[in-house]
């Protein structure tokens, strides 16, 4: 449970906006070791609210967290959390005058005023990863079209709303036929007749008691570039369902969402492919997998021959809970320890030793596994929109 007046402080702190300029790049570089190139990016602070973050674009944002950010804990910083945006976002918006219209297949459509929607149930926080499905898509060998990420877009918060179904049933509930529930934002096409950004789940992830209706965001009212006033949480699910500046919610009544950003894009095959592979089915990008990385050390750092070596990091579990973590590589299998758990859907923190480091550690990698039994695999699932990427993620090692 949130402190409703605490909720309501957040709703409305925002209520004269804020402008997002166009910042000066920084000439200050950081290599995010892509093997298709070219690899350097610039890191810039003066995106509003941001500290130093790697500009993958400057409009719309694409702001990506350095992977250093995550040797500090399983909550990721507002300042330092990742930022993309597939359209132009308005600069300013007035708290006082923002609505959410709720229509569709519900027994009576309704526009929401913030208050309203903050008074539809309970208030509820709730800890879990929001993830680009691109995460990482530079590091695909052969290399695939779209952002080049390197493994930061990706952040962990503490998520604070109400419940979807009950704004929902603001609207008098949903009929017996609804079968998902599409999202829109305010956000805008750069060039006319470009497709609105539009999102749906099914009708049961939903009415999940975990999936928001959010303003709160590590107990600070959202900010633009992190979709202020509202913005859907899926735990769980990548981020691209997590739509943001909310504006509409629309209940559906059939199983297939011919929207562009549901039927054309943000796919990738249903049974693996080769490169140069065609015309092959693909269904939707929903769930995350697991994931894991070694945050103590960087690819490449020296290390003491002879010397106990303990390695650190965070790991996922995906759409599950994490199960495991086992470090492999460099003939090495050994089990990790977790850290505490904050919920299924968050960052974990794990750590190793190894008794005594006698050679060089090439190769070595975190493995983890999620409750449903989904494990990392040893060699990348390549597709071409380079998705949900959770190969494991190896570095070396030097022992000196």
């Amino acid at each position: 449970m949130t402190d409703s007046r605490l909720s309501r402080r957040m709703l409305l702190a925002g209520a004269g906006g804020a402008a997002i300029a166009a910042p000066v790049l920084a000439q200050k570089l950081i290599d995010l070791h892509l093997p298709g190139g070219p690899s350097l990016r610039p890191l810039e602070p003066a995106f509003p609210g941001k500290g130093e973050v790697i500009v993958q674009r400057v409009r719309p944002p694409l702001l990506e967290t350095p992977m250093s950010v995550f040797r500090e804990g399983t909550i990721t910083p507002n300042d330092r959390f990742f930022v993309r945006w597939n359209w132009d976002l308005p600069t300013e918006v007035k708290a006082a005058d923002h609505r959410v219209a709720v229509g569709g297949a519900v027994k009576q459509a309704v526009s929401l005023t913030l208050d309203e929607v903050a008074a539809a149930g309970e208030h509820v926080d709730v800890v879990a990863i929001n993830q680009c499905a691109g995460n990482g898509r530079g590091l695909s060998e052969p290399r695939v079209t779209g952002t080049q990420w390197g493994n930061g877009a990706m952040g962990c918060a503490k998520w604070t709303g109400v419940r979807l179904r009950d704004v929902l049933a603001k609207a008098g509930g949903t009929a017996p036929w609804a079968k998902r529930v599409r999202f829109a934002g305010l956000d805008v096409p750069l060039t006319d007749g470009a497709p609105q950004f539009i999102k749906s789940i099914p009708m049961d992830i939903a009415m999940r008691d975990d999936v928001l209706v959010a303003w709160g965001m590590n107990d600070e009212p959202l900010s633009l570039l992190h979709g202020f006033p509202l913005r859907i949480v899926v735990p769980g699910w990548f981020s691209t369902y997590w739509v943001k500046m909310l504006s509409t919610i629309e209940v559906l009544s059939d199983e297939e969402d011919p929207a562009h950003y549901m039927a054309d894009t943000y796919r990738f095959p249903a049974a693996p492919v080769k490169p140069g592979d065609k015309d092959f089915p693909t269904v939707p990008i929903t769930t995350m997998p697991p994931r894991a990385f070694i945050t103590s050390h960087a690819d490449g750092e020296a290390v003491a021959r002879g010397e106990p070596l303990t390695l650190k990091g965070i790991a996922m579990g995906g759409d599950a809970a994490l199960a495991k973590v086992d470090l492999v590589g460099a003939g090495l299998e050994l089990p990790c320890e977790l850290g505490p758990d904050e919920g299924p859907y968050a960052f974990r923190r794990w750590q190793v030793t190894i008794p005594a480091v006698t050679q060089d550690l090439a190769g070595i990698g975190v493995r983890a596994a999620n409750a449903k039994g989904a494990v990392q695999p040893e060699v990348l699932v390549w597709n071409p929109s380079g998705y949900a990427r959770n190969v494991i993620e190896r570095i070396t090692l030097r022992a000196l």
